[in-house]
């Protein structure tokens, strides 16, 4: 955090590292003195340009330095970008103590045990409401409805004044469960006046309402009679009321329930461990007893709604599950959202599903679906519970921020007091208003394998060439003492040309080369990174000129 400027007794710096003008990646952290608290961790799956990529985190460039400082991570809800970065960043994080609710806190014990830190870190689960004292804020954990079980915002009591973070939320009236947004406590912290509200964007564009999860179990207990033979359901592992409303209308029509897919397993164990998912023994079933069992009494409960390439879903639409097959007259139910990005490879994979001969319902199509997040109307509640004095808008890409800046200036906050922030610009709120502060260093690091941080910008630039033009490597043996071409220049290319067709471009390839050879006093080179360069450009110009292609060119120059 910035060094430069010193905090007043009364104000708290405020620093997004994650999560504004983009969707995942949320992490923010509040400054006061010399305390810092960190509010989630969480990671963004790579966008499509990331050739390579697996994961992406946030960057802690900016607090690497002050991890000494760092009174605790707290955590609002279980989703992969509020915690997937944790196992990752933690040891450079310091292992600081980790507070969130039961599953939550469940769902990252595995990630952590799986990187071997479990035992490196303190977690502290709150109830719903509690409040830990953390240094100079006292922050309470309050309950909100959100698309995975025990969702908390946050509200934060600093030397400035409260401090209210919604984390993700919606209000359902009618929750699977039966636990609401606490309604009466946001509406208490407006009457006590809030001092600063940072508040989900996610659906500001959508008006009205978020329809109640209820929604999808009415839609699944009606979709399930009429279907013939087996169900297989393909949801997020972490939404465990819509694990829940699946499991009931199995239930209902006699089914047994197969969970499919690591995470799907893994997750539902987690869930069933803490009381949060509730599906009898008797109706649990293994891949060893499918065989035995009418395929007209079977749920398949799966992984694989956003068509990834290894999911169990994918793999069953391919007909490249070892022990899982679609057989004409089975139903399959994609049972979450289209997220940006994916259409094309979801659209393949519900085109494939039909050809297996199974009738597949998903979001355009049927309410099997619902958002986890407060549209428009829920936004304007929000904002009339807390009454804040400042708002600044979260979790969500640039232009949802600015439609929730706009809205908030609709329902009364004053439009000097609205600030829209990006990642790395720290905002200062105290008795003295709002102030800007200059920007500290954020951006994306990159996870390739086991590799953390090891690819950026370049890296992914040579991937996207590679990828769209192809590649001819230039090889070459020089003679150490007098310079003469002794070996070559061989041509090769990958996703270029067909070398087996194309042997006279290759020879004016090679005869370009020499060229530039011919053209430079070997004795008066001193760098042979020249005369890369220089074949470079040669190779450049004539690709341009005849082809109009622009492979990555990489002479080899080998000296013998």
């Amino acid at each position: 955090m910035s060094e430069s400027i010193e905090l007043q007794p009364a104000e708290v710096r405020i620093t997004a590292l994650g999560g504004l003008g983009e969707i995942g990646l949320n992490m923010m952290v509040l400054e006061s003195g010399t305390d810092l608290l960190l509010i989630d961790c969480g990671l963004m799956f790579p966008e499509a340009y990331m050739l390579g990529i697996d994961l992406v985190l946030p960057d802690i460039s900016a607090i690497r330095h002050r991890v000494k400082d760092i009174r605790a991570l707290v955590l609002t809800h279980g989703h992969e970008d509020h915690i997937g970065a944790i196992p990752y960043l933690l040891p450079e994080l310091g292992f600081p103590p980790i507070y969130g609710t039961g599953l939550t806190l469940g769902l990252l014990r595995n990630k952590l045990e799986e990187h071997d830190l479990l035992d490196r870190v303190e977690l502290r689960r709150v109830s719903l409401p509690e409040e830990v004292s953390l240094g100079p804020f006292a922050v309470e954990f309050f309950r909100v409805t959100h698309s995975i079980v025990d969702g908390a915002g946050l509200a934060i009591r600093t030397p400035a004044g409260l401090i209210v973070h919604t984390g993700d939320f919606k209000f359902d009236n009618t929750p699977v469960d039966g636990n609401r947004t606490d309604m009466a406590r946001l509406a208490g912290y407006g009457d006590q006046g809030v001092l600063l509200l940072l508040s989900d964007s996610t659906n500001v564009e959508r008006p009205g309402m978020t329809l109640s999860e209820r929604v999808v179990g009415d839609a699944l207990a009606e979709i399930l009679p009429r279907c013939p033979h087996l169900v297989m359901v393909s949801t997020f592992s972490s939404n465990i009321h819509r694990v829940q409303q699946a499991v009931d209308a199995a239930v209902a029509c006699g089914r047994k329930v197969l969970l499919n897919g690591r995470s799907m397993v893994a997750n539902c164990t987690v869930a069933r461990q803490l009381g949060y998912l509730r599906i009898p023994d008797a109706t649990l079933i293994d891949l060893r007893d499918l065989r035995d069992l009418p395929r007209q009494e079977v749920m398949v409960i799966t992984t694989g709604s956003q068509a990834e390439p290894l999911s169990a879903l994918m793999r069953i639409a391919m007909a490249d599950h070892k022990q899982l097959e679609l057989e004409p007259g089975d139903t399959v139910i994609l049972s979450s959202k289209f997220i940006p990005g994916n259409e094309k490879a979801i659209s393949n994979l519900i085109n494939h599903l039909y050809r297996r001969g199974a009738e597949v319902y998903y979001e355009t199509t049927s309410e099997i679906h619902v958002s986890g997040h407060a549209g428009q109307e829920e936004l304007k509640l929000m904002l009339a519970l807390t009454r804040p004095r400042y708002f600044v808008p979260i979790h969500g890409e640039y232009r949802h921020l600015v439609r929730h800046a706009q809205l908030a200036r609709t329902m009364g906050v004053a439009a000097d007091y609205v600030r829209v922030l990006e990642n790395g610009q720290p905002l200062v709120v105290g008795p003295n208003g709002l102030r800007r502060e200059a920007r500290v260093d954020s951006g994306r690091v990159l996870v390739d394998g086991k590799g953390v941080g090891d690819v950026g910008a370049m890296e992914l630039r040579d991937r996207r060439h590679l990828a769209n033009h192809g590649l001819v490597m230039a090889i070459l043996g020089v003679n150490q003492k007098s310079g003469e071409i002794v070996y070559g220049p061989e041509i090769f290319t990958r996703g270029f040309i067909p070398e087996e067709n194309s042997a006279a471009y290759l020879e004016e390839m090679r005869a370009v080369i020499l060229q530039v050879f011919q053209e430079h006093s070997l004795e008066a080179v001193t760098e042979w990174e020249e005369l890369r360069v220089e074949v470079r450009k040669a190779l450049r110009r004539l690709f341009n000129r005849t082809i109009k292609r622009r492979p990555l060119i990489v002479p080899v120059i080998m000296e013998l």
